[in-house]
């Protein structure tokens, strides 16, 4: 998810390395944190990978890529071909992660702007499927687990009112992402009112 997220803001323009943690945070906050002494390793392995790049920072570059300020230096990341190539292949990976794909699926709808409308139409189609997934199981869940109950008395009526009201509870976010993929596929869909390309 991080390479995905660094590798997407590098596609806009060269970064600074601390300002990746803060915009990193912002997004995932405010419980979770990305902390500098994880994010610099990663980006020493992306460097090291070919993925990225330091770079001269106009107005105050160094022979080491890196921009002097009185405070501090700071390093600036500039995206390589090979990055660029990592990127797209991230972007259009539908197979991976699946069971934390909810969350990886809107940081790709934040940096599609990158890839063509028929990948992002391809991405939206897929994302309609997996809710729609989502929410077959778990209607058939619930329908299994009354059936259970009524039959085999596998738990106290207190106890499936609670169960069940906790699998209405996700079937409703289910149900919202659907629909909210659904609204931004139809803007796909009319690119006059909503994103470019």
């Amino acid at each position: 998810m991080y390479e995905l997220i660094i590798l997407g803001f590098l596609m806009r323009a060269p970064i600074h390395g601390y300002l990746v943690t803060k915009i990193i945070n912002d997004m995932i906050g405010p419980y979770a944190k990305l902390s500098s002494g994880r994010l610099y390793p990663l980006l020493a392995k992306m460097e090291e990978q070919g993925l990225i790049s330091p770079v001269e920072h106009e107005g105050h570059a160094q022979t080491d890529g890196t921009e002097q300020t009185a405070e501090r230096r700071h390093r600036v990341f500039a995206i390589t071909e090979a990055g660029r190539v990592r990127f797209h292949r991230l972007m259009l990976d539908t197979t991976s992660n699946l069971g934390d794909y909810q969350r990886l699926f809107w940081l790709k709808v934040t940096y599609s702007d990158s890839i063509e409308l028929s990948e992002r139409l391809h991405l939206a189609d897929h994302y309609m499927n997996y809710c729609q997934s989502h929410i077959f199981h778990i209607k058939s869940e619930l329908v299994e687990l009354q059936q259970q109950v009524e039959q085999h008395r596998v738990m106290s009526e207190e106890q499936f009112a609670a169960t069940s009201f906790v699998m209405e509870h996700i079937l409703r976010q289910w149900q919202n992402e659907l629909d909210e993929v659904r609204n931004w596929r139809s803007l796909l869909a009319h690119p006059t009112h909503g994103p470019d390309h």
